[in-house]
């Protein structure tokens, strides 16, 4: 691409020196957006990550719904035999 860019530049009669600076210029930038977006994105070991926290918090919440469900049947059970 940065050969095109300084072919399409010279051949509208801009000086070599110029061109080439443009044709660098322009992929230094594309190769520093390149960069910020490939360190903003996520890679499959990061999403395999998360899907495997996200399990264990899911098997954590059962664990905690389960025991607070007993815990509430109990509380239950003994305020109606203490009723009674």
């Amino acid at each position: 691409m940065e050969l095109e860019i300084y072919e399409a530049l010279t051949a509208a009669n801009v000086p070599a020196d110029k061109a080439r600076a443009a044709a660098e210029s322009v992929k230094r930038e594309i190769d520093e957006r390149y960069t910020m977006h490939g360190q903003q994105l996520a890679t499959r070991g990061d999403v395999e990550s998360v899907r495997r926290e996200v399990a264990e918090l899911k098997v954590e919440m059962v664990k905690w719904f389960v025991g607070t469900i007993i815990a509430v049947g109990g509380i239950t059970a003994a305020l109606l035999k203490l009723m009674h």
